[in-house]
């Protein structure tokens, strides 16, 4: 996570770090609790041996990400010892979900915040500066969220995530999530649209909308999913260039979403469709409320709609019971749909999920390969995909300078998951800008390019 620079200069004195894991939902948590203590004077540093404070927001939702949260963890507490390091906080899912062990097995941490409890970050602090008791913050995961918090953008000034609501009510046996944060809570559509007008003043030019599901916006709130509502109210605002959805359920996109989609003028034709299976039998078992014939039926729609529709989705290897055919049924549906864009990880066992009591577990071994083997089906399509650009013009963002030229994104490609543009050039550019990219060569991710109007 890139700490944003502290606006109040030399008046601060306790200097707080932030280190941000997970996903694009943690990072928006830990900005407000970034923003919040911007606003109590507190001063942001990126230097963690320079810190007084250390935050670690963690991640839950897997075993790797737990695991990647504890080791972070364990190798700032070694700051108490070897630098001037007063307090190591643990916030986010991993402390919601294992708050006591947490506090029991690492005495290095002075605090554990859960999801629900992230404003009361300054509070916290100030209590371990002036008793230094250890603090204990959890357990309030269904809180709405508080439109008055502060928020300081960690990001690159020209995208921002959005996050339109809070908590699940889908209830996959795989997944932990409800219980880590809660009921599904919309925010309301105006509050959004107003966010988005600020960051567009601010300099924006992406924004991108994020919550556990994106589809089901509004449900709670309107009686109606609202999605499209809202991406219309967004697609009015003169300052935005890309409106990016992610985390988009299948079963919850229907016409007017699509047609939405297709005729905004800022929302990209790119969609986050986590399907997770395709074989109906392991759907069935995950409790995903979808099957592979609507599956189908979805993405040929999409693409008929919307012939330059990019689809992005994740797939679940050896989850419980899932059988030989079921596997090669996967592999022959990924080589049918031919999805731009695919992340294939296998099954990871998570106690509190339904999926974990199911006695036909698969062997990690089994696990690993099916993994490898998904993946093995989509190398051709993704190279297919990208190879198909080489010669075509792409809108791109540009991120970076490189000693090349500078490296960004195409609308295609979402930050930090999808692939890169590298740009060659000795124009100088600014970071931000978009431009158009005239795509000269291909790898399996990314793409190469020189800006539209040097090429040949």
């Amino acid at each position: 996570m890139k700490t944003p620079k502290n606006r109040k200069g030399d008046k601060m004195t306790t200097k707080i770090a932030m280190v941000s894991l997970g996903c694009s939902k943690n990072l928006v948590d830990s900005e407000i609790m970034l923003g919040l203590l911007d606003q109590n004077s507190y001063e942001i540093t990126e230097n963690s041996d320079d810190a007084d404070f250390i935050i670690i927001n963690t991640c839950g939702f897997i075993e790797s990400a737990k695991e990647e949260s504890i080791d972070m963890i364990l190798e700032m507490g070694e700051l108490k010892r070897t630098g001037r390091l007063k307090g190591l906080i643990a916030a986010g899912c991993l402390s919601e979900r294992y708050h006591e062990e947490l506090m029991e097995e690492i005495p290095e941490l002075d605090s554990v915040i859960g999801t629900g409890d992230y404003e009361k970050i300054v509070e916290v602090i100030k209590k371990i500066q002036e008793t230094g008791e250890k603090v204990k913050s959890f357990g309030n995961i269904h809180v709405d969220f508080n439109e008055e918090l502060p928020r300081l953008i960690s990001t690159a000034s020209h995208t921002a995530y959005i996050k339109i609501a809070e908590g699940c009510d889908n209830h996959c046996t795989y997944c932990i999530i409800p219980k880590l944060r809660g009921k599904y809570r919309s925010r309301k559509l105006e509050n959004i649209v107003a966010e988005a007008k600020a960051l567009a003043e601010r300099g924006t030019k992406e924004i991108i909308l994020i919550a556990q599901d994106t589809t089901m916006y509004g449900w709670d709130l309107y009686g109606k999913r609202k999605l499209a509502d809202l991406l219309s109210e967004l697609d009015k605002i003169q300052g935005l260039s890309w409106i990016r959805v992610m985390y988009a359920y299948p079963e919850n996109i229907d016409d007017e979403l699509v047609n939405v989609i297709r005729d905004a003028k800022r929302v990209l034709h790119y969609l986050d469709i986590p399907v997770q299976h395709t074989e109906d039998s392991v759907l069935k078992r995950m409790g995903r409320r979808t099957d592979r014939k609507k599956i189908f039926s979805l993405f040929e729609k999409l693409r008929r709609e919307i012939p330059d529709m990019v689809i992005r989705s994740t797939m679940i290897a050896g989850f419980p019971g899932e059988t030989q055919a079921d596997h090669e049924g996967m592999l022959k549906s990924i080589k049918e749909l031919k999805i731009d864009k695919l992340g294939v990880f296998d099954y990871s066992k998570e106690e509190g999920t339904p999926a974990a009591k199911m006695t036909d577990q698969i062997d990690a071994q089994t696990k690993g390969y099916r993994q490898f083997a998904a993946m093995e089906a989509q190398r051709p399509i993704s190279e297919e995909r990208m190879l198909s650009h080489v010669g075509g013009v792409i809108e791109s963002i540009i991120e970076e300078k490189t000693e090349e030229g500078y490296s960004g994104r195409t609308w295609m490609d979402a930050p930090e998951i999808d692939g890169v543009v590298c740009i060659e050039t000795d124009r100088e550019l600014e970071i931000g800008s978009i431009v158009e990219v005239k795509i000269t060569s291909a790898s399996e991710f990314d793409l190469m390019g020189v800006l539209s109007d040097e090429s040949a």
